[in-house]
């Protein structure tokens, strides 16, 4: 994609690579479809960066505004999918 994702730079090397990897997620699950394990364990690691939600609202609505991807209804198809199942989203 041509854009740039939210970053906080006051977050480590490691950090802004495990955000850029949710937002991969996210792309994959519209783009193409993506296991439910795979998006959870990257929303879990996201969480674990920024556990404050209304920084995470705040990140996935910039998210959404340069991509029309929605990290919110996604991940919600994902926790309520059973395991294995693959998540694909519609724009």
């Amino acid at each position: 994609m041509e854009y740039q994702y939210p970053i906080d730079f006051t977050w480590s090397t490691e950090e802004i690579i495990d955000v850029i990897k949710f937002f991969e997620a996210i792309e994959k699950a519209y783009e193409n479809g993506i296991e439910r394990d795979e998006i959870m364990d990257a929303y879990r690691r996201f969480k674990e960066i920024v556990p404050s939600k209304a920084q995470e609202k705040t990140i996935c609505n910039e998210f959404e505004e340069i991509s029309t991807y929605s990290s919110y209804r996604t991940i919600k198809k994902a926790k309520d999918a059973s395991p294995g199942e693959r998540i694909l989203m519609k724009v």
